[in-house]
């Protein structure tokens, strides 16, 4: 049985981000409360997990096409944390974020701003 070992990447009082490398993408699992004075560090981890693919740069030197984030463990988002996530200004097709464990409160301040359907959420477990 093989075991995903996670590292922990950003915390602060309010959020900890912490990372799985899978096979395919990185996994990171967000914890606690993203607002504007911890959403840019998100955003920055986030790039860099995309950009730091693996351990081997020659197995991978491009970034990953995409990073799956889990935000089951969120107890609150504001709307600087949601652009974070969803990207709004880049067009559909050139997001790299895919949501997972999106809760219903989160789902529902998605449908308020209009951004629901553009985020590529998932709903199978990671």
């Amino acid at each position: 049985m093989c075991s995903v070992q996670q590292r922990l990447l950003y915390q602060d009082e309010q959020l900890s981000i912490t990372v799985a490398m899978a096979s395919e993408a990185p996994v990171v699992t967000l914890t606690g409360q993203i607002d504007a004075t911890n959403s840019p560090a998100l955003a920055g981890v986030l790039a860099s997990c995309r950009q730091n693919t693996g351990t081997n740069a020659a197995v991978r030197p491009d970034p990953c096409p995409y990073v799956d984030v889990d935000t089951g463990a969120l107890t609150f988002i504001d709307v600087s944390g949601l652009r974070v996530l969803v990207m709004p200004t880049l067009p559909a097709g050139q997001r790299w974020i895919r949501l997972h464990n999106v809760t219903p409160t989160q789902r529902r301040l998605l449908r308020m701003m209009g951004w629901y359907y553009q985020p590529t959420v998932h709903h199978a477990p990671l």
